[in-house]
């Protein structure tokens, strides 16, 4: 069975950082993607970063590139994701999703999510 678990949410005051992980079980990161989406109220579940072993590489949503990092902790078969210099904008409930089919900022090739964890960024 695969489950994702994320942690690492919380309060933080605008200019803040917060580093979210998303610990992954049964399902191995090598030649797969893992992704970070966030939803806030009221607003469509969109994708903000990720990490394809596919490629190697790592792909950014426009609102978090030079803010936000993505990283694979293949030993832990964890995948990070540092969040610098938040703004209220960030507000939103995170969760990690992952993919054996592809990889991207879209929401088509993610077969397992994780429950989210809650992100509050005060002004």
């Amino acid at each position: 069975e695969v489950q994702l678990v994320e942690s690492g949410g919380g309060l933080v005051q605008a200019g803040g950082s917060l580093r979210l992980s998303c610990a992954v079980l049964g399902f191995n990161l090598d030649n797969n993607a893992i992704a970070w989406f966030r939803q806030a109220p009221g607003k469509e579940r969109e994708g903000v970063a990720c990490i394809s072993d596919h490629d190697g590489k790592t792909y950014y949503a426009d609102s978090v590139k030079g803010r936000f990092t993505i990283s694979s902790e293949k030993a832990k078969n964890t995948v990070h994701l540092q969040m610098n210099r938040l703004n209220p904008e960030d507000t939103a409930v995170y969760f990690c999703a992952a993919s054996s089919r592809g990889y991207g900022l879209g929401l088509y090739p993610y077969d397992y999510w994780g429950l989210g964890t809650q992100v509050t960024v005060s002004s």
